[in-house]
């Protein structure tokens, strides 16, 4: 059984569609290729439908549809990286290509059973994030293993590879092409915080973010921290509003909705008014649909938006902080696919 790599459309409008319909799919306006046997066909199909594209942008649809049509068979693994959430999708093919006219934009797709939907990215190896992170939409990973080792993380095992990494060896290559070049510096990112920032230090981090952010601060020292890690308020002695309780979980596990509620209990009992759960291994889905009813009172960071905080404030945050997450800006060129 081979491993796939199907990631969608490039702002994923659609993968919460997908996740609840079960079903992997290549965003595109373009015919139903079932009937195409060969790559070449659908070139063709490709040509007549879009006479304005670019000869290699034909060659890889027709590569990528071909796939999605002819060469995925059932029982195949699926891998899914979401967009606008530091997650990856696992499932199993259950059937055929098909052309479907009641998905709305979605029309090519593959019936997939999602076996995780919230499969944190600091769950792969990196080698294994490499592969993920082709800015193709649809490529076999076959490199270091892949297969075998996804299999284990969906038994609930450590990715083998984050232990024993291996040379790759010829003939290993995936066929992703270029590599997604902001995906996998974010994943680099994320290995180091997750290397040395654990616990307390990743409070301290969140900490600093919100004294850039113009917050008067006390963090809990290291151990229990009774339901809460930083209390932060505006004002020269930080007595002013918004007054804000702070709950750091540097774990790979997704908060629950217990962790949640116990944040609540905290701001009542610290009178404060606004509250923020930062969990690296973001949330359960019962989690996230009950804190859209605390909307105007709770927001969750989950590590995309911790991220996004910290390149935000970068430049404010200590000296002693940037030296130990030292990262620099770069311009890089956007490669279509």
């Amino acid at each position: 059984m081979a491993l796939w790599m199907v990631r969608g459309d490039r702002h994923g409008q659609y993968q919460k569609l997908a996740l609840e319909k079960g079903f992997a799919y290549h965003f595109s306006q373009l015919p139903d290729v079932s009937r195409a046997t060969s790559r070449k066909a659908i070139e063709e199909m490709i040509r007549e439908a879009k006479p304005e594209a670019k000869e290699a942008q034909i060659r890889s649809w027709a590569a990528q549809l071909f796939a999605l049509a002819h060469r995925i068979k059932e029982g195949d693994l699926i891998a899914m990286p979401l967009r606008n959430t530091p997650q990856i999708a696992l499932g199993e093919v259950i059937g055929p290509y098909q052309y479907r006219m009641d998905l709305g934009d979605v029309h090519h797709i593959i019936p997939v059973k999602w076996i995780r939907e919230d499969l944190p990215r600091t769950s792969f190896g990196q080698d294994l994030l490499y592969s993920l992170g082709s800015a193709r939409t649809v490529c076999q990973v076959k490199r270091n293993n892949a297969e075998t080792r996804i299999r284990e993380i969906l038994q609930g095992k450590q990715d083998p590879g984050l232990n024993h990494p291996r040379k790759i060896e010829p003939g290993e290559e995936d066929e992703g092409g270029f590599t997604d070049v902001e995906q996998l510096a974010r994943d680099q990112i994320m290995s180091h915080l997750e290397t040395n920032f654990k616990g307390h230090e990743m409070a301290r981090l969140v900490d600093a973010i919100l004294r850039a952010e113009g917050y008067v601060t006390e963090m809990a020292s290291p151990g229990p921290d009774g339901g809460v890690d930083i209390l932060a308020g505006r004002g020269t002695l930080g007595l002013e509003g918004p007054k804000l309780c702070v709950q750091v979980k540097s774990s790979k596990t997704p908060a629950d909705v217990n962790v949640f509620r116990a944040l609540q209990g905290s701001m009542h009992t610290f009178n404060a008014n606004q509250g923020l759960l930062v969990s690296w291994g973001g949330f359960t889905k019962a989690t996230e649909n009950e804190a859209r009813l605390s909307f105007f009172s709770v927001r969750l960071w989950d590590a995309n938006d911790f991220l996004e905080a910290i390149f935000k404030n970068y430049d404010r945050l200590p000296e002693e902080l940037q030296n130990e997450l030292p990262l620099k800006r770069i311009w890089a060129l956007v490669t279509e696919d």
